[in-house]
């Protein structure tokens, strides 16, 4: 793995968290937070991780936020209407942003990196190596989450299914 594509795509992925939350318009937000979703997508699969990169991309940039952006789209947000946000909700925000910074210092003092983490086993992020250890070790709890969510969707097709009576 090249530094220096690390460093960039890490600058990619500061920055667009940056416009996600300076962004005026919320659609634009949401749109930033999707770039920012993909950039961990790129960090993920820098680190030999494919299945986390192949569930974020799913599951974060695909489900959720077409989520938010429906939710988005479906709420009334005039812009004739600005709301005077209170001076009590402006000290719990400089004293939030205080904290998240005592906290970022305080985490990059004690952070102590001689050398750089060396993997033992290079095919430690792989699904296929996943697959072996789940299909093994891990069979029983696999099977038996998959009977639990099997019953919760058949439970949720029988609570949302109308309940016809008949004369």
């Amino acid at each position: 793995m090249s530094i220096t594509l690390f460093y960039f795509i890490a600058f990619l992925s500061i920055f667009f968290s940056l416009l996600v939350i300076f962004a005026k318009n919320p659609v634009h937000s949401v749109l930033y937070l999707i770039v920012t979703f993909f950039t961990f997508t790129i960090h993920y699969i820098l680190l030999n991780a494919q299945f986390l990169a192949i569930v974020n991309f799913i599951v974060y940039m695909g489900a959720i936020m077409v989520l938010f952006l429906f939710v988005l789209m479906l709420l009334n947000l005039n812009e004739n209407e600005s709301s005077s946000k209170s001076t009590l909700l402006k000290i719990a925000g400089v004293i939030a942003g205080m904290c998240l910074i005592i906290t970022l210092v305080g985490s990059v003092k004690a952070l102590h990196v001689s050398d750089p983490l060396i993997l033992k086993t290079q095919d430690l992020g792989l699904v296929k190596s996943l697959g072996k250890v789940l299909f093994s070790k891990f069979l029983l709890p696999f099977e038996v989450s998959s009977i639990l969510l099997l019953s919760a969707m058949v439970g949720a097709v029988l609570l949302a299914k109308k309940d016809i009576k008949r004369a």
